[in-house]
Formats: C-alpha cells, structure tokens, sequence
C-alpha cells in the first residue's frame, strides 16, 4: 500500500513514457529549444512493466494512465499495454493523449487492453488550434477521436484548457459539440506546466468563469461530492443528462485532501505531485538490480513523504524547474 502521513492512499499510477510531444502548446511547451532526455535515460519497455507489475502486484494500485509529453510517440506503446493488460491483477488502463496518431492506433491499442483515451482538444477552429499548438494538425485530433470512438474506448474524455484572448469564447460551443458525438467534456483551468514560466494567475479562466458560460446555453445540476470520489473534476449533469461536464479546478478548488496519484517520470523518477520539487530515483534500483522487495520498499518511503497539497491556492507558488513533459499530466 502507498499511503501518506494524512491517510491518503495512493492508487492511481500515472506513468509518463515520453518527454517528447509533437505539438507546441503555448501553455506547455516553447516553440523551441527544450531539451529532451538523452535516450539511455529514459525507462525501458522492461523497465516501465517491471515498474507497474510492482505497483499492482505489491503496491494496490489499479488504475495506470500512461501520459507523456505524447505517449503515442513511445514506439513500444502498445506492447507495454498488452503485457500490462496480462498483470494479475489486471490494473484498469487509460492513455492521455493530443489524439494526433490516435486514428492509425487506436484499434490496437484496445485489442492489447486498453480501457479508455483522454483527448486533449481545447478549439473547435483550426485557426485557433493552429495559434494555440503552434502546428496545423486539427482534423488529425479530430480524426483521431472518431477513431477513439469507434474502437470502444469509452467513454472517450475531452480535455480543453480555455486561454484569454483565444479559445475563452468557445465553451458552451465546445459542450454542444461534445454532447452531439458522444465524448465527455472535461475543462481544466491553465495551470503553471509551462517550461519557460509565463504563466499567471491573474487573468486565468477559473472554474467560475467556465460554469458561467456554460450556463448561457445549458441547465447543469451538480452531481455531488459522493459520485466524485478521488476523481480531480467536479462534474454536472447536463440539461437533465444523461451527458456530463467536468472542471477540473486545479488553482482555484484544489482537491488535494482526496488525491490518490502517484507518478512515475519517462527518466523513472517517483513524484507525489505533478507539482513536487522532489523526486525519488527508481531507475537508479532498477539498474542496480535491487529486488522488486527494494523497489516496493523506496516507492512506500517516497509516498509517504507527500506533502499536504500542491500550493497552487498559494499566491507565492513556484513553478517547478522540471519540465512538465518528461513528468506527465
């Protein structure tokens, strides 16, 4: 069990595989010169089952996201997902992902066992997307979602992060969109990922901001804190369903007390928190051949050192100087 000095029990592995993304989202990402993890840094294949299969086997853990940077970029995706699939107990198994290659993939990815994507989409127009990814591949998200669809990976989750000045017009658009093709629709106010700091908090869409909008063109009830669990959106019933909305309100309604993560970085570093400034080197035990007893034993210790929450409702937060890339979202 990976539990915490406040009760929290973390059972939900997030597992980056790549610090490499194929977009240049503005929030994110510089346009250029990031420097990416030499490849003899980077887990293997082995590694990152073996990594899991201790999680799950000797951990509890029985939910995976592989995340990245693009997972989708990690050549040996869908054999990690395969061989994570035949772990007994069989962990449930998400992708997050921009959805650009998810329409060549995605029909093998759910015959090698996985449950269920996330899509990142934050426009509808391709100008938009354009500005905001900083690459014209619009309708290969688009595409790459129909496939999702199409393949069962239900229910197919949308993240959108709105920006001022750009897309912030666009949520009740973005909801009837949503609602027509079936995805849930999952905003996500912009939080301080970017490598190069120009993130700030005032001006930011907050959760208020979004519901308001929304509000405009839809009737939502809440759906309550016992349907939420541990989940990081609040979610509402949408014109009396059976369509949901999610926000996840990271800066503004932090849902750290109810947090169940832990995450593992593409370079195979622990961290509690997606915003931690201190990790913990498995890779370092793996390659010194420790036994999975040792690995177990580092991971507790690492777990049990997480911090009440983020800091994010604290006005003097510090970005982390870590990529957000290599650590995953």
């Amino acid at each position: 069990m990976l539990i915490d000095t406040y009760g929290r029990v973390a059972t939900d592995l997030r597992v980056s595989l790549t610090d490499r993304c194929n977009l240049r989202c503005t929030y994110c990402m510089p346009e250029e010169g990031l420097q990416w993890l030499a490849k003899p840094d980077l887990l293997t294949d082995d590694e990152i089952v073996r990594l899991i299969r201790v999680a799950v086997t000797d951990l509890g853990v029985t939910e995976v996201r592989f995340t990245g940077g693009e997972p989708l970029l990690r050549p040996g995706l869908v054999g990690i997902v395969e061989r994570c699939a035949a772990l007994e107990p069989r962990p449930k198994m998400s992708l997050t992902t921009n959805g650009i290659g998810l329409k060549r993939t995605a029909a093998a990815l759910k015959a090698a066992g996985l449950d269920r994507v996330n899509v990142s989409l934050d426009t509808l127009r391709p100008d938009v997307f354009k500005a905001l990814t900083r690459r014209d591949r619009h309708r290969d998200v688009l595409d790459g979602l129909e496939a999702a669809r199409a393949a069962g990976l239900a229910p197919v989750k949308v993240n959108t992060v709105l920006m001022p000045g750009l897309n912030d017009d666009e949520a009740p658009d973005l909801l009837a969109w949503a609602v027509e093709n079936d995805y849930e629709l999952r905003f996500i106010e912009q939080m301080p990922l970017d490598a190069q700091h120009g993130w700030k908090r005032d001006g930011m869409i907050t959760a208020g901001d979004i519901l308001e909008s929304l509000r405009t063109r839809f009737t939502l009830a809440p759906e309550g804190d016992t349907a939420r669990g541990s989940a990081p959106a609040e979610r509402w019933v949408v014109d009396g369903g059976p369509h949901r909305v999610g926000v996840i309100a990271s800066v503004t309604r932090p849902f750290c007390r109810a947090c169940d993560r832990t995450r593992l970085t593409a370079d195979g570093q622990v961290r509690t928190c997606l915003f931690a400034t201190e990790e913990t080197d498995l890779r370092a035990a793996l390659r010194s051949e420790a036994p999975d007893e040792e690995i177990a034993r580092i991971w507790r210790l690492a777990m049990w050192g997480k911090k009440a929450g983020s800091g994010l409702d604290d006005p003097s937060f510090l970005q982390p100087e870590r990529p957000m890339s290599a650590i995953g979202g």
